[in-house]
């Protein structure tokens, strides 16, 4: 396990999201989409970096996005699902991970996924969209040793989902996962759940949270290993990066499946920031943590 101790940067601003936070923020008003919604329909456009070109591509349930170099062939792609509790769609804070995914080395694309979401979607249908999603870039001529799973939050649990159902039903296995703080126990059994409950600036002091009303459940079984992969079996999964906070209420779920991974012949880097909120990768490379997160994470694609 590598431990990150906490830097001035990052304690100002997790203090900062614990003051500002309002509990409808991801609280009722998330869970019914329409404040996810809001803050998508008024975003600026999104301005594609200098060298590289975004194509939309819409499918039969979803869209998508492909971000790729444009002098460059390529040898990876990281196939992205957003985080968003499921409830959240594809937005700019998405759209700038796929730049720094693109430029964490030469020959890297970026695949980003508009998936179904909750409540008018609720499960299977985030992943049978990131089914869907892989077998394109299949069709598109990628190799499984060229496919990374990579996803925040939702997305992180839904990457290590999609994986688990590529092994079990086509004996398919990409070249790695990584995960950011990755939403994984929709049961909330983990012991973080109530620990960090009053110390977590984004989900804590409230009930009302998605992570304790997930409408992606629908009427199916919480602890089925699609949709909460803290229950599952990690045998034959390729190598994982799994990024966490230590002050998350979702901090179980990593360390978790990081140790029953680990003992199941997986090989896991398990990385702990100490004093870092949900996802902080947010914060991309203005505090030292989510900056060493992402150098982290161009480490981990860059030897797979």
């Amino acid at each position: 396990m590598k431990y990150h101790e906490s830097s001035i940067q990052g304690r100002f601003v997790r203090e900062l999201i614990r003051q500002i936070r309002s509990d409808n923020l991801l609280g009722k008003k998330l869970k019914d989409g329409t404040f996810r919604k809001k803050m998508k329909e008024t975003e600026p456009d999104y301005r594609v970096p200098e060298g590289f070109r975004l194509t939309g591509i819409k499918l039969k349930n979803f869209y998508m996005e492909y971000l790729e170099a444009e002098e460059e062939g390529f040898e990876k792609v990281i196939l992205q699902l957003h985080g968003g509790g499921y409830v959240g769609t594809l937005t700019n804070i998405y759209r700038k991970f796929a730049e720094i995914y693109a430029k964490t080395g030469k020959a890297v694309s970026v695949l980003s996924i508009d998936y179904r979401v909750a409540p008018d979607n609720p499960y299977p249908a985030a992943l049978e969209d990131a089914v869907t999603a892989y077998f394109w870039l299949k069709d598109k001529g990628f190799l499984d040793e060229q496919i990374i799973l990579a996803g925040d939050s939702a997305g992180g649990g839904l990457a290590m989902a999609t994986c688990m159902y590529l092994r079990d039903h086509v004996g398919l296995r990409p070249a790695g996962v990584l995960t950011m703080s990755a939403w994984a126990d929709l049961t909330a059994s983990g012991q973080s759940y109530s620990e960090n409950f009053e110390v977590d600036p984004v989900f804590g002091n409230t009930r009302d949270s998605i992570v304790f009303n997930s409408e992606y459940i629908g009427d199916e079984d919480p602890k089925n290993p699609y949709i909460s992969p803290v229950f599952g079996d990690f045998s034959g999964f390729p190598p994982m990066l799994m990024q966490v906070g230590t002050e998350e209420m979702l901090l179980s779920d990593t360390l978790t499946i990081a140790a029953k991974a680990k003992n199941q012949g997986v090989d896991v880097c398990l990385s702990v920031y100490e004093g870092m909120f949900h996802v902080f990768q947010m914060a991309l490379k203005f505090i030292p943590e989510s900056k060493k997160a992402w150098q982290e994470a161009a480490e981990f694609i860059s030897r797979l």
